[in-house]
């Protein structure tokens, strides 16, 4: 039971075409070729109008009255009917957007419902079988089951009593004038959903509220449910799948690890059809397309967590980037600021398509370390979206693009190519012994006659072996720690009703304290724990040397400088400690070099190290770790630890222009085409001479005691 605009409501009753389908339309256009072809004349728009919410007889009756007592409706009619079923059968129901997730809401606090509809129950089943939503109604009534059509009454009162339900307590859902008339009259609480005619002034009145599609219903029952809240990290993804597609661009460790459980939770009732996800990697891509999903482990809770619904697409194919953007509902953009940066014409051009044809807003998920992140992609979107288009046009692109900040609160990593590689060597072995085992198919006498369900499952049997045992083997891709939420800056009506994020009014603060107390230790801890032969953070943190500085940054002087800074986040701040320290010490699948990697980005001038640097001196509070921290991620560089790492070799290559540190520090060469932002050589001498002298002491200085 729910408390719908103030009415006790038990039960929904739906009518079917053109309130849950769209077949209205389809219909219009099957009964005037019908028509021609039989008649020779197609069936007026009047007729057509007319008829809708009509039963068959009372639309014979105006076809005739029409267009001549001699026109043939019923041959007419059969003949729409194969017309209009072809063309489900090739192409599916057209389901009106919003259906599903009324649907699951209803269902989900214990409304029992019903279809009441003027179609026949052969067509009917059909269509409801086709879109997959018959499992959501208790009892459906027919036109050709009972006496008078709509506008009378019978049709709702039949289906109220069916659910033994008081009409009083029934939404009753139509959108067309007579099917509103046959709601009203049957004493039920009429919903008006419209469509192509809306009814009369008079009729629409009766109405208790009138929308203009099943969203503006959704929204007012949104209000009436509860608030599900967060997903449980072993909470099932929603079964049914919703109409939306949705982008991540970028399937890395946050791409492919985080994005896709958010996305796949969605807001508890459904999750999109679709999850396209855009990678250079053709070893991933095709191992998922082969797959059909994958999975995230959870290696504290022995949990895994199986992704599916994917479109895996070429990451420099830039017609299936810009079709992301043009029908995805949300993206999730999770790449490096490089890739942004090469990526962000393409980005620009499925913005320009996406408004021309659709001109709905779009929802970009800005997943990335950086402070101000989406004014930085808005930014660049912007510049490239001048050079495509007027600058009217720009700006109206821009208005419809919701460029969202987040927080990341979750520590992911993705697994090696080789990890990868030797996952499928041995699940192939798994998958071919699973069909060696397989069971052939009863043989039948050839003198018996084969049952009419033998011939028709013969034509699943043989996919039947091959889909069970690939159904047995998880993909692991990542491996994750259990925090669930994303904080998103508010402005998006979307981002409001996925459970897995959080929205708050002013997300810089939010920013900067997990950007300076997790980002910069992270990279602090990686560091150190790599250059003392350690592959996982996990591993380092056993070592009472990595763990004693892990507790000096975060308890001694990244956390006290922003209580000191921030003193109303300090409940915050003491949680996102304390998780931070608890994730490391469990960090046993995420690789040093994943989190060590780019020191130089982790170096500039305001980002990370230095900016904590500078808020623990304006709180006069010590700050021996980090500056130790900072001669870490120089011993890193030039230990070559990451051979594959570009800022590790161009850092190695600056400091042996002169052989000096500073000169690393002090860097304002070229960086992602534009001047690094390093250290003053004269305002931060004090500085650079401390980080020296941590760097002349080495790597196993006692960074407590420095």
């Amino acid at each position: 039971m729910i408390y719908f605009q103030g009415k006790r409501i038990f039960s929904a009753i739906f009518d079917m075409d053109g309130t849950m389908f769209d077949t209205e339309r389809l219909r219009f256009k099957t009964l005037k070729q019908a028509a021609l072809e039989i008649f020779g004349t197609p069936l007026s728009e009047a007729t057509l109008i007319g008829s809708l919410g009509l039963s068959a007889k009372k639309a014979e009756a105006l076809a005739k009255a029409n267009h001549g007592d001699d026109f043939p409706y019923a041959e007419v009619r059969k003949r729409a009917d194969e017309l209009e079923l072809a063309y489900v059968r090739d192409n599916g129901v057209p389901i009106k957007d919003g259906l599903l997730e009324v649907l699951e809401r209803l269902r989900k606090y214990g409304l029992t419902m019903a279809v009441a509809t003027s179609s026949r129950r052969a067509i009917a089943e059909e269509y409801l079988i086709n879109a997959n939503v018959l499992k959501y109604f208790d009892v459906t009534v027919c036109g050709d089951e009972v006496t008078q059509g709509k506008p009378h009454p019978e049709i709702f009162l039949a289906a109220a009593s069916a659910l033994n339900c008081l009409p009083e307590h029934c939404l009753m859902l139509e959108d067309s004038e007579n099917g509103l008339l046959s709601a009203t009259r049957a004493e039920g609480q009429p919903i008006l959903i419209e469509d192509i005619k809306p009814p009369a002034p008079e009729v629409k009145a009766a109405a208790l509220k009138v929308y203009q599609s099943m969203h503006g219903f959704l929204a007012d029952l949104n209000d009436c449910m509860p608030d599900l809240g967060t997903p449980h990290l072993t909470e099932s993804f929603p079964q049914a799948l919703n109409q939306f597609s949705v982008g991540i661009h970028g399937f890395g460790a946050m791409g492919g690890g985080y994005l896709t459980q958010i996305f796949s939770h969605w807001d508890g009732y459904t999750r999109p059809c679709e999850i396209i996800a855009a990678t250079r990697s053709r070893m991933l891509r095709e191992t998922i397309q082969a797959f059909g999903s994958f999975s995230v482990r959870y290696g504290a809770t022995s949990f895994d967590q199986t992704i599916d619904s994917l479109n895996m697409i070429d990451m420099d194919d830039d017609e299936a980037v810009i079709r992301m953007y043009d029908v995805a509902e949300i993206v999730g953009l999770s790449l490096p600021e490089p890739a942004i940066r090469k990526q962000v014409g393409v980005i620009a051009r499925g913005l320009v398509r996406r408004f021309e044809r659709r001109g709905r807003e779009l929802t970009i998920l800005i997943v990335l370390n950086k402070v101000g992140g989406a004014e930085f992609v808005r930014r660049q979107v912007q510049t490239h979206l001048a050079q495509q288009v007027s600058p009217e046009l720009c700006a109206k692109i821009l208005d419809n693009t919701h460029f969202a900040e987040t927080v990341v609160s979750r520590i992911v990593s993705k697994i090696t190519n080789e990890a990868l590689v030797r996952q499928l060597r041995i699940k192939s072995t798994i998958f071919q012994n699973s069909l060696n085992d397989g069971t052939p198919a009863p043989k039948r006498s050839l003198k018996s006659p084969v049952p009419e369900y033998e011939r028709l499952i013969a034509r699943f049997r043989p996919f039947a072996q091959s889909t069970n045992a690939l159904g047995q083997l998880h993909l692991i891709l990542f491996n994750s720690e259990p925090d669930m939420l994303l904080y998103a800056e508010r402005g998006s009506n979307l981002l409001e009703r996925l459970r897995q994020v959080k929205t708050v009014d002013d997300i810089s603060q939010t920013q900067v304290m997990k950007n300076l107390l997790w980002n910069g230790p992270h990279a602090i801890i990686a560091w150190y724990s790599s250059l003392l032969g350690y592959s996982w953070v996990g591993q380092g943190m056993g070592d009472p040397r990595v763990s004693a500085l892990a507790e000096r940054l975060i308890h001694h002087e990244v956390g006290p400088a922003l209580v000191a800074e921030y003193p109303h986040l300090a409940d915050a701040i003491s949680d996102f400690s304390s998780t931070f320290l608890e994730r490391c010490k469990n960090s046993f699948k995420d690789p040093c070099v994943r989190v060590g990697r780019d020191p130089l980005r982790k170096l500039q001038r305001n980002e990370r190290i230095f900016r904590s640097i500078d808020l623990a001196k304006k709180h006069g509070i010590e700050c021996n770790a980090l500056e130790f921290g900072s001669s870490l991620a120089l011993h890193y560089a030039l230990s070559a630890a990451d051979a594959k790492d570009a800022e590790c070799h161009l850092m190695r290559s600056v400091y042996e222009t002169g052989s000096s540190i500073e000169n690393v520090l002090t860097y304002t060469g070229p960086y992602n085409g534009q001047p690094y932002p390093g250290l003053d050589p004269l305002k931060d001498k004090v500085l650079l001479e401390s980080i020296a002298g941590h760097f002349a002491r080495g790597v196993e200085a006692d960074a407590i005691s420095a």
